[in-house]
């Protein structure tokens, strides 16, 4: 069996997944994990016992041991420099989503990994749900026909949305709607993405004191004619932790197809906490031998790609695309008109204003 030795940096919520799932995978020869939290680090080294643990990353990009890396780490402005040391390294790179914070970084990581012939890949962990999957091959095997239109509607609880928006000012656009707008835009291809109008509600956040939008709402129009819409939110009450819930339509000239990704199958009722709905979150979670969510198989698919020297399921071009699209809804959203893709010099300067 062809095998790797692994790094992860950073031990959170996700890179914390990202660890048990590759303790659990064979072709993992060795892990070793960088995390700047002392606590948190003791307790990956506790409990998967990794080759090394260190509290700076750059140790994992400087051991030339290791092939691949997983990058989790947070606040999302570091994704730029320890992505890019890691490929300047020839390493193979694992990034959570977004792939950076404006689009030069992107393009520089993207021709970074061409020219050291690595892997790189983004977390867009929806591709890897099936019923997204679903959604997709029935465009493909011709089920819905040729595509029509598209409608997402996302949102998470207030407790994530005042966490994701709190440590970097990154809009509803950027950090959900962004994986919506990666799978709409992957089963649409070879159309690209034109235009773009979006508009901001402001009605809860900035009372708590939080400058973000309450929800962001894009239409995006591709140069085929083809329109679709995403809907993104994280105000939703507190009654559900880690709650997401997701409405998806597909509609094409030979049919349609609703799904319903809303996390309301398993309700767990107790005297302590009400009503609750466990396994609702976006990532997923370990549920004993198993796993309910789309990251861990996710990053299963990282590890044999670069065990194996398989294509990665999200290319970094695709990755760059969605980053200009959000990044024009953005724009959008504050002109209060449609922008028009791909983004000029004069657009991005308006931008970094």
């Amino acid at each position: 069996m062809e095998q790797i030795e692994l790094g992860v940096i950073g031990a959170g919520w996700c890179g914390g997944i990202r660890i048990e799932a590759a303790a659990r995978n064979p072709q993992v020869a060795s892990m070793h994990i960088a995390e700047t939290r002392s606590e948190r680090l003791q307790e990956m080294k506790d409990r998967y016992a990794p080759a090394t643990a260190t509290d700076t990353y750059q140790e994992i990009i400087e051991n030339p041991n290791i092939s691949s890396v997983i990058i989790s780490a947070t606040p999302e402005d570091v994704h730029y420099p320890m992505a890019r040391a890691a490929l300047l390294a020839g390493k193979h790179v694992f990034l959570e989503k977004p792939i950076a914070i404006t689009l030069a970084e992107a393009d520089d990581l993207v021709a970074l990994s061409k020219q050291n012939d690595v892997k790189f890949t983004i977390g867009y962990s929806q591709r890897f749900n099936y019923k997204y999957a679903y959604i997709r091959e029935s465009l493909l095997n011709g089920t819905l026909g040729d595509p029509v239109s598209a409608l997402v509607s996302r949102h998470i609880t207030r407790g994530l949305g005042n966490k994701i928006s709190g440590r970097t000012k990154l809009s509803p656009a950027a950090m959900e709607a962004t994986h919506d707008l990666d799978f709409v835009l992957w089963c649409l291809e070879p159309a690209r993405p034109v235009k773009v109008y979006a508009q901001n509600v402001y009605r809860y956040m900035r009372g708590k004191g939080v400058d973000a939008p309450d929800c962001t709402w894009i239409i995006v129009t591709m140069d085929n004619g083809i329109s679709f819409t995403i809907g993104a939110g994280w105000i939703l009450p507190l009654g559900y932790p880690n709650y997401s819930s997701t409405t998806l339509e597909m509609v094409g000239t030979k049919g349609a197809l609703m799904v319903d990704d809303s996390h309301k199958d398993v309700v767990l009722n107790t005297e302590g906490n009400g009503i609750q709905f466990p396994m609702s979150s976006m990532p997923g979670e370990f549920v004993g031998h198993a796993y309910a969510g789309p990251m861990a198989p996710e990053t299963n698919h990282f590890i044999d790609a670069c065990a194996r020297d398989k294509p990665v399921l999200v290319t970094a071009d695709q990755a760059r695309q969605v980053m200009e699209v959000y990044i024009a809804a953005d724009l959008s959203a504050e002109r209060g008109e449609p922008v028009l893709l791909p983004l000029n010099d004069a657009s991005l300067s308006s931008i970094m204003a």
